[in-house]
């Protein structure tokens, strides 16, 4: 069986000792080649030096003969879902569970007679499977629902040892509850496991302690022995990330088409809009300031010029400008930004600060769209704060995440939580003389440059919006 690897990280190298090390019956699995974007990957040059096919774009697997199944071990759902798409249909795809397949083999041949050294060596591909290739909180359950081991993963988690968790029940590990999970807020994939001797999976809604959601994959497949259910394994993987990629996806897609609506609206207007203020003006030339028209004229020529203004929102939005990266130093754009906006916030009373970590390397960014965020999202936070109020800019290295963070806080009145999950929609303002126009045209300038924009607010306490921006675009990843 010739195998591809998507993702030359950790898990890839485990997986390659592990082929290396361990001898199997009746499948031959031999990489063939190995797919990653960064050089300096970990398994990068271990493929090199065995001769095996490297490449950075996963699409180059597709046009290749020799390739029977490809492992997908970046955790990333989209990678997957775009490989299952374009693979030919003889090649079989499989993510992250395939180690599952190595637990079966393990499980399988404990059941079998050995000697001492053979035991041993299963014993050692199951604790590389539990602990190093599956990332995943992992438990073994027993029938009664009692939990018989658990991985390192979960454990550290939970913050205890794997012995403190083994004979306690499942739901009461992961649920804190004392009873099994039932019903259709939680389904439980282990009783239907347990009726059916087949796999289930299910999705469960947990809440952490700021009440935000955080979607659970469980997946739990069956340990037979002898035809009967001697156990169940059970994966459960934070699917959080995917399901708000997937919600921004969609979003994205909304506002494409709202986009290409709202430019041909705009051209439409605009010009009707630019005879109705030139006749108005004219009229007016033509006549005294005392006349009783002469108001009427002023109103037609003032609230023409509000339109205009709505229409080139319009256009800003729809315009779809292709950004021109380039090595950038975000601090400095920063404040820029800040000295930009500091008259605004002078004439209001308002403090503009700013703490910047001198740590942030440059990133590959379009300078004048980042530039235009910042200054989007200092004003916004201007306009919603009190005299004597502070605006600060921030950024700092998030490390465990690799992103640089940007945020733009306030001490304003706030967003009303139902107000929250709608800050980003076209046309949504809470603002008398808003257009709903300002965050939607951040929120693409920021996503055009590879980020993400999100915000955090409390009624009273003021609002934070944060940027994060991926650190494999700076230069410290690149030379």
């Amino acid at each position: 069986m010739n195998i591809a690897i998507v993702g030359a990280g950790t898990r890839c190298q485990v997986l390659m000792k592990t082929l290396k090390s361990h001898s199997f019956r009746e499948l031959k699995p031999r990489i063939v080649a190995v797919v990653d974007e960064r050089e300096d990957a970990i398994c990068i040059e271990q493929a090199r030096q065995d001769g095996i096919f490297i490449t950075k774009d996963y699409n180059d697997l597709f046009n290749r003969d020799n390739i029977d199944l490809i492992i997908e071990l970046t955790g990333r759902q989209e990678v997957f879902y775009d490989i299952l798409r374009k693979k030919k249909k003889t090649v079989r795809a499989f993510d992250n569970k395939t180690a599952q397949l190595f637990w079966e083999l393990s499980r399988i041949s404990v059941l079998q007679e050995k000697t001492n050294e053979e035991l041993e060596k299963t014993r050692s591909l199951y604790h590389v499977v539990m602990n190093e290739l599956l990332e995943e909180d992992v438990m073994i359950i027993s029938p009664s629902y009692q939990i018989i081991d658990v991985n390192e993963t979960l454990a550290k988690k939970l913050g205890l040892e794997p012995r403190d968790l083994i004979g306690r029940y499942c739901y009461e590990v992961s649920h804190n509850q004392d009873v099994p999970c039932e019903g259709k807020e939680h389904p439980c994939p282990l009783a239907q496991t347990l009726e059916t001797k087949k796999s289930s999976k299910t999705t469960h809604i947990h809440h952490d302690s700021d009440n935000k959601e955080l979607h659970y994959s469980i997946s739990c497949y069956p340990i037979l022995e002898d035809g009967k259910i001697a156990g169940v394994l059970e994966i459960s993987r934070d699917i959080t990330r995917d399901i708000d990629i997937q919600k921004i996806m969609m979003q994205q897609e909304k506002l494409a088409s709202i986009g290409q609506l709202a430019a041909g609206v705009a051209h439409e207007i605009n010009n009707p809009m630019t005879t109705i203020l030139t006749t108005a003006m004219l009229m007016q030339e033509d006549m005294a300031p005392e006349d009783p028209n002469y108001g009427e004229l002023k109103t037609i020529a003032d609230e023409t010029l509000r339109c205009r203004k709505i229409v080139n929102s319009l256009l800003s939005f729809a315009r779809q400008t292709k950004p021109q990266k380039k090595a950038s130093d975000l601090n400095n754009i920063i404040l820029d930004a800040v000295a930009l906006t500091r008259k605004q916030a002078a004439f209001k009373d308002v403090s503009l600060n700013h703490d910047l970590a001198r740590n942030i390397p440059k990133l590959r960014v379009d300078k004048d769209q980042m530039q235009q965020a910042f200054i989007n999202l200092a004003l916004n936070a201007i306009e919603a704060t009190d005299p004597g109020g502070e605006v600060t800019f921030l950024s700092r290295i998030v490390e465990e995440d690799k992103v640089v963070s940007i945020s733009i806080s306030d001490t304003g009145k706030g967003i009303h939580e139902k107000d929250l999950g709608r800050i980003f929609e076209p046309f949504f303002t809470t603002k008398e003389n808003g257009t709903g126009l300002g965050m939607a045209i951040t929120h693409g300038l920021v996503e055009q440059n590879g980020g993400t924009l999100s915000v955090k607010s409390k009624l009273g306490e003021g609002t934070t919006f944060e940027i994060r921006l991926h650190l494999e675009n700076s230069e410290r990843d690149v030379h």
